[in-house]
């Protein structure tokens, strides 16, 4: 189905007190990324969360979920937990501690 441009605006305007926000289309969906971490997946207009030990202690109890066909569980945040705009940024804010960080980018250059 696809989620709408503003359902994720609103997601990411209510992270942004987490650090550095962002969503990059992927897939006709969106993922979402802390201080260039991958915190986070936007699918049919559902907020999924990757799991950490930090972050399901911060999310509760909170049903797990996949985002798309194949993909691991994630925590699936209900929509009514999205007007929290301090909780969902301290849920991503130690989501992205716990993840590595993305590896740098290899520049593509002639060969020798």
């Amino acid at each position: 189905m696809g989620s709408s441009q503003g359902i994720v605006d609103y997601i990411v305007e209510q992270m942004a007190g987490a650090g550095a926000i962002s969503a990059r289309r992927m897939f006709g969906e969106h993922g979402l990324y802390c201080d260039g971490v991958f915190v986070a997946l936007v699918c049919d207009e559902q907020l999924f969360v990757k799991p950490t030990e930090a972050g399901r202690r911060i999310a509760g109890d909170v049903p797990e979920g996949r985002p798309y066909p194949g993909a691991k569980p994630h925590l699936l945040i209900p929509s009514e937990r999205w007007d929290d705009a301090d909780g969902l940024a301290a849920l991503v804010r130690v989501t992205a501690a716990s993840l590595p960080a993305p590896a740098p980018r290899r520049v593509r250059g002639r060969g020798a």
